[in-house]
């Protein structure tokens, strides 16, 4: 049996035919639009004064995530299309490995975190300053970096640990664990598995967090008297909550579907949503239902205008 470990590289092979460059194009077009909402956002809530609040510094890290996740599978992806060429080294395998996981794990930590910001903002006004200080906000954001980088080095360690032997291709457009797993030997990603568990646990827990604040935010809100006050505080926590739900919704379809030896295209369009869609969709969502980023926006918009007469 061969260790492939110890060789140069794997195959990615996700599409085939006229549909790699179809796959490739929609790639491009999803990457371009994941690119500048989030680009928008970061400069939109860098710029404007009005958006340096604790909700908008989060936003802010949350947007230079979903750039980080999308850009570690799809560029690739689509060069690999357009050049058609499919290897990728056994380091660059290990890496993308690694960065895809750290980004996964640190946005969803990321979305517990901003979950927070929303309850004490709306179930403790009064504390709210107090308690979601300069301080808090950047010991908040380091803590979702750290826990990516540990479940990244935990996931990545486990993976590469077993030994891969017969055809050393990959089903999928970037290094998946699940289809990694696949080319294990015998018995030995029992430990990656391990892992997996210890990490999806702390995953649920994160959602139980999340669903523990909201359903304090949901009951403080509908107690709020006037009409007025109930819509602006559904506008601060709605585009968070359609956020949440997309991201743990695409990756529970993810890894909860029966595993196939051979790939079809529905198991190609489900990791489809739950690498490129959340990053795609998430700009939209908090420009669409906030009217801050909105009015930040259109402030961006005239300030680059003026400047290019002047």
């Amino acid at each position: 049996m061969t260790n492939f470990t110890t060789m140069s590289g794997f195959l990615l092979m996700s599409f085939s035919g006229n549909l790699e460059i179809l796959y490739a194009s929609l790639f491009s077009v999803l990457y371009l639009v994941a690119l500048i909402g989030n680009v928008l956002i970061i400069t939109a809530t860098s710029m404007d004064n009005s958006l340096y609040s604790p909700m908008y510094f989060f936003l802010k890290h949350l947007s230079f995530l979903d750039l980080c996740y999308i850009s570690v599978t799809v560029p690739r992806s689509i060069c690999n299309s357009f050049t058609h060429n499919g290897n990728i080294s056994l380091w660059d395998c290990i890496l993308q490995c690694f960065a895809f996981t750290v980004c996964g794990s640190a946005e969803m930590a990321m979305l517990t975190v901003m979950s927070y910001d929303r309850y004490v903002a709306i179930c403790l006004p009064l504390h709210y300053e107090i308690i979601m200080d300069v301080g808090t906000c950047v010991h908040g954001v380091v803590a979702v970096w750290i826990s990516g980088v540990i479940s990244g080095v935990m996931h990545t360690a486990a993976t590469f640990s077993i030994h891969f032997c017969g055809a050393n291709i990959i089903h999928q457009f970037f290094c998946d664990v699940p289809q990694l797993l696949k080319l294990s030997c015998s018995n030995d990603y029992i430990s990656e598995l391990g892992v997996a568990g210890f990490l999806s646990l702390v995953a649920f827990l994160c959602f139980i967090s999340i669903g523990l604040s909201y359903t304090r935010i949901f009951s403080a809100v509908l107690r709020i008297p006037s009409a007025e006050g109930r819509d602006k505080a559904f506008s601060t926590c709605l585009p968070h909550l359609c956020v949440v739900i997309l991201f743990i919704s695409t990756g529970v379809f993810e890894f909860l579907k029966p595993p196939s030896d051979s790939p079809t295209a529905l198991d190609f369009l489900l990791t489809v949503l739950y690498t490129v869609v959340p990053s795609t969709l998430n700009p939209m969502i908090y420009s669409l239902r906030n009217k801050a980023i909105k009015v930040a926006l259109r402030k961006v918009f005239k300030e680059r205008k003026s400047c290019l007469f002047c």
